[in-house]
């Protein structure tokens, strides 16, 4: 992080002590801004410390730290793309470890559709690569969940990125060890057969169906129809509202045209993943039309009731330091 060591200020004891000065940058929505520049300077702009050093960049949280700061009057310049820039004047005593209130930055009302058009797929790659961080309890994964109602659609490159992501994460793959020692110590799928080798053609079923399911309807049914498929967290409004907002994203999902569309996606990625599975499952358990037909409501049954949990618990259990979207209730 930054460090200042500028010329003594006048009326400055020599003797005292530096300290440090950090904070965390946030738009109006209390969300984490990253890559914001921050400026330090001292009150006394005649002397203004000209270091390479007393200026830092907000990290992945929002964070910024200057720390060997001489105490005295200074001032907080902060800038970042597509917001107003904002100004915040303090005092620092002598070796304080001073902690700014968060600073919020307002959207710049002069930034042109031009200039957003432009950086839309960067600032969208900038909010993937924070859901890539939230996890429940710190340790499993929440990827598919945006705490922000305005963020920005994601191309086809991106969603097929995040799909990826989620199907090699390790917790995955230990789902699928759970999923099949269950299956064997119950015998499901009894064509496999028992024993290490029984075993591990329920590994590979239950994460073949997984890992096929996140990509068709994560990614490849999502790039082709242009819908997003992450659920918006609403967060706001009466309990009643919520509920069916949650219950509603279940059959329903937002375009990449921002506006809401049946979840085509969703839908259809279960019926195919339902019916390509039928091609590793034992002959004695592979499933008929129907059978793929009831599993795929069933499973759309499962997805409202997950959606109730993101709205009204998972939230809460997502730690906040690795959530920078946060849109708390």
């Amino acid at each position: 992080m930054g460090i200042v060591t500028g010329q003594d200020v006048p009326g400055q004891n020599q003797n005292d002590s530096p300290g440090s000065i950090s904070g965390m940058v946030v738009d109006p929505n209390g969300n984490f801004v990253v890559g914001a520049d921050v400026r330090l300077t001292r009150e006394d702009h005649t002397r203004e410390q000209q270091v390479r050093s007393n200026q830092v960049r907000s990290d992945q949280e929002g964070r910024f730290s200057f720390t060997g700061v001489p105490p005295g009057a200074f001032q907080l310049t902060i800038t970042a793309a597509s917001f107003a820039p904002q100004q915040q004047q303090g005092v620092l005593h002598a070796g304080e470890a001073l902690e700014m209130a968060p600073l919020s930055l307002s959207i710049a009302s002069a930034t042109s559709e031009v200039q957003v058009s432009v950086t839309n797929y960067e600032l969208a790659e900038e909010q993937i690569k924070v859901e890539e961080t939230q996890r429940v309890l710190g340790v499993i994964p929440n990827f598919y969940v945006t705490y922000r109602p305005d963020a920005l659609p994601l191309k086809p490159k991106q969603k097929f990125e995040l799909a990826w992501k989620s199907g090699v994460d390790p917790v995955t793959f230990a789902a699928s060890g759970v999923v099949a020692g269950l299956e064997q110590a119950d015998d499901g799928f009894s064509g496999y057969g028992q024993g290490t080798q029984g075993y591990a053609k329920r590994f590979g079923a239950s994460y073949a169906d997984s890992f096929i399911g996140n990509m068709i309807g994560g990614a490849i049914l999502p790039s082709l129809l242009k819908q997003d498929p992450r659920y918006f967290y609403k967060g706001t409004g009466g309990t009643r509202s919520r509920i069916l907002y949650a219950l509603a994203n279940a059959v329903v999902c937002k375009g990449d045209n921002g506006h809401w569309q049946p979840d085509y996606s969703g839908i259809l990625g279960s019926l195919a993943a339902g019916g390509i599975s039928n091609l590793y499952y034992p002959a004695s358990n592979r499933s008929g039309v129907r059978l793929t037909f009831e599993n795929t409501l069933i499973g759309i049954g499962g997805s409202g009731i997950g959606n109730l949990f993101q709205e009204f618990l998972i939230r809460r259990l997502t730690p906040p330091a690795r959530d920078p979207q946060a849109n708390n209730p």
